[in-house]
């Protein structure tokens, strides 16, 4: 489901798109779709802008995405679409083994996505598509089109290798709200040479040194945070009965931003992200409907 209309204000998710190969069985998913589509389900006009082959998955991912009702704009390059095969261990927590050299690697900039992004109220994005220069330029110069109030989120999700100090540095300046979990925190505090911190400090830190609005970190089973200039939210994660956790950051980042930009305050926004993602924790795949009392409006 593309769009032409470039007066309506999208809510954006840009990167990779692939298939989450699972125990059982391959299911759509990737970051900016599953964004995207936990937006929509607030109500809100999402978009996923990424790539796609010209090969049998390229057209199954088409038919998902219509069938999901999820506004896009992904180009046909000569190169595989995305698949990631997924592991999951005891406790529902995945582990990725990501294709490379994939059609989400190679994003081409069009007109399209720079109208879209010139109207965009927010627009998400992670470490893991700027792997490739291709797609790494592409995302900056979109992240550049926005307009001046548009909410830039970097959630970060290292995964492998897949990321650079250099890359992350350069997302850190561009981003006005930082989402990123605590082993990644850790990961930063090495690259970035402060190690010795506790959690707190080293968000306050980030959250000074780049200008941000919000940071927010995730704890996994031990909470979440939310850091403004001044103040500081913490939640509890509700214990459930894990599927897997395949998505469910990806559901909490979509609700933090639609609650932040439906002008709710920001410990209401938290409390709404936790519940969601904790929500879709207990459901198989990335992108579960959500209950109807979930979704505000």
């Amino acid at each position: 489901m593309e769009t032409n209309n470039q007066q309506v204000r999208y809510i954006i998710g840009v990167g990779e798109a692939l298939w989450d190969v699972l125990p059982e069985g391959k299911k759509l998913g990737g970051a900016p779709a599953n964004f995207a589509y936990h937006i929509g389900q607030f109500g809100e006009r999402s978009i996923a802008i990424s790539a796609l082959g010209e090969d049998k998955l390229a057209e199954e991912t088409i038919k998902q995405l219509d069938a999901k009702e999820l506004r896009y704009i992904m180009p046909h390059v000569p190169y595989p679409t995305g698949t990631v095969q997924v592991t999951l261990d005891n406790e529902g927590v995945p582990t990725y083994d990501i294709r490379e050299n994939v059609a989400w690697d190679n994003i081409p900039l069009t007109d399209e996505m720079l109208a879209v992004a010139q109207n965009a109220r927010a627009i998400c994005w992670g470490s893991l598509a700027q792997r490739n220069v291709v797609s790494r330029n592409t995302i900056y110069q979109l992240i550049k089109a926005t307009p001046s109030d548009c909410l830039r989120i970097f959630d970060i999700n290292l995964r492998q290798t897949f990321y650079t100090k250099e890359i992350i540095q350069e997302s850190l300046k561009l981003c006005n709200v930082l989402k990123i979990n605590d082993e990644e925190l850790v990961a930063i505090g090495r690259m970035y040479g402060y190690p010795g911190l506790d959690i707190q400090d080293k968000c306050w830190l980030i959250l000074g040194k780049y200008d941000l609005d919000m940071l927010v970190l995730t704890c996994g089973i031990n909470g979440s945070y939310v850091f403004t200039p001044g103040t500081m939210s913490f939640r509890e994660t509700p214990k459930v009965d894990v599927a897997d956790t395949v998505g469910a950051g990806d559901s909490f980042t979509a609700a933090f931003c639609t609650a932040v930009l439906k002008g709710e305050p920001v410990a209401e926004a938290h409390r709404l992200a936790v519940e969601v993602s904790a929500f879709v924790c207990t459901q198989n795949g990335a992108m579960p409907p959500l209950p109807a009392h979930l979704c505000i409006r």
